[in-house]
């Protein structure tokens, strides 16, 4: 799936990196873990860009927050998104994270709008 959306990205012009952000955490004995996480696409076009997350499926609770986490560590005001293989009606969540099928985004030119 990953493939597809880098694919249709580059077909839409946009410059695609892959993205990594640092994340710190305490232990439970107290001392802090430097943690990276990866953003699977930065998408720069211009003066646009959106952070991509690729996800197979979110099955539960738990699978969303790690696919979200990465996006929640981006402190700006650029477009975060989901993309999951499952048919779902396009939903934006209260951190502002869009989450939206493979369908969606492949077939609608402004797809990354939505």
């Amino acid at each position: 799936m990953e493939n597809i959306i880098y694919n249709e990205l580059r077909s839409r012009d946009f410059c695609v990196d892959v993205g990594v952000v640092s994340k710190r955490e305490r232990a439970k004995d107290g001392t802090q873990n430097k943690k990276q996480l990866e953003i699977d696409f930065i998408a720069n076009q211009g003066s646009r860009r959106y952070y991509i997350q690729s996800a197979f499926a979110l099955p539960d609770e738990a699978k969303e927050k790690q696919e979200k986490s990465s996006l929640l560590q981006v402190n700006d005001s650029f477009k975060k998104i989901i993309i999951v293989k499952d048919v779902m009606n396009v939903k934006r969540d209260e951190y502002g994270i869009t989450t939206m099928s493979i369908y969606d985004f492949l077939l609608n030119d402004n797809s990354l709008e939505f």
